[in-house]
């Protein structure tokens, strides 16, 4: 089982009888569309907690080239986002074993994900909670933005 942070615990803790919203990423370069897709998580529940990719993992599912921003970064970001109560980071390629820890009510993914896909949604609804695909904001994605960058200042 993945040890949480003292901090997340506390929270936990702080939390005991709500309903847990849980969702998970890279949140590499923050736009429109994960902002939209969090604050539609966060209305699900009581708290959102947000599973945050490690530099490392990131890197084995992205490529070489990513993160853009590092955990310590993406971190802060996410910490300060109204709609987020609290980020854990993990270093493995899926969240599952953090999953299994928080033991979230509401586990979510964006749209472009079904459910079926979705890490971890055996365990949820084993416990009695859900998994839901929320809204995809089409025309938003790393990615993309990445690539308009790069696009811009090619010679």
């Amino acid at each position: 089982m993945k040890a949480l942070s003292s901090e997340t615990q506390a929270f936990l803790e702080r939390m005991r009888g709500k309903k847990i919203v849980f969702t998970n990423g890279c949140f590499d370069i923050l736009h429109r569309g994960h902002v939209a897709y969090l604050n539609e998580a966060r209305k699900l529940g009581d708290a959102l907690i947000v599973g945050l990719n490690a530099d490392a993992s990131v890197k084995r599912l992205k490529g070489p080239e990513r993160p853009i921003n590092n955990e310590n970064d993406r971190l802060f970001v996410m910490k300060n986002l109204k709609c987020v109560d609290a980020v854990e980071i993990f270093t493995e390629d899926t969240p599952l074993e953090l999953i299994k820890a928080l033991r979230p009510l509401v586990l979510v993914k964006g749209g472009d994900w079904s459910v079926d896909q979705i890490v971890g949604g055996r365990e949820v609804i084993g416990w009695g909670g859900e998994v839901l695909s929320l809204t995809f904001v089409d025309g938003y994605s790393t990615t993309s933005v990445i690539k308009k960058i790069q696009a811009e200042h090619r010679p």
